[in-house]
């Protein structure tokens, strides 16, 4: 019995887990990254399967797509703000690369549609 009151706990445990994404790599810097063109292009091509990944930028990729299809519900609240701080940077800055990752991960505009409000609302102009 004690073992089956163990093991639902620890069940539990497992799914609320993966309500949310890791947090592990919530400490990666943001900034170093968008600064430097060799870290950035890294990423930029794990990301459109063009180049090799580090272990946060597989599980950039890996997660992705559903944080855009549930307005990224299982985020910690840092990786909003740096979800945030990275289009409003690619929107501004390097603006042939959004369109690629843009036209990867949204062909269709269906979450630039979907989340048009929400970004003007946060200063990011789509």
């Amino acid at each position: 019995m004690k073992l089956l009151v163990v093991a639902t706990f620890a069940l539990f445990a497992m799914v609320a887990a993966q309500d949310k994404y890791t947090t592990k790599y919530d400490g990666v810097d943001l900034d170093e990254i968008l600064k430097s063109d060799r870290l950035f292009n890294n990423y930029y091509k794990c990301l459109l399967d063009q180049g090799r990944c580090t272990p946060d930028g597989n599980e950039l990729k890996r997660v992705l797509p559903d944080a855009l299809k549930t307005n990224c519900a299982k985020c910690s609240e840092k990786q909003k703000s740096g979800t945030e701080k990275v289009i409003n940077y690619l929107i501004d800055n390097r603006a042939e690369q959004w369109k690629s990752l843009q036209a990867k991960y949204d062909p269709e505009n269906i979450y630039v549609n979907k989340y048009r409000n929400e970004a003007a609302k946060a200063g990011i102009k789509l």
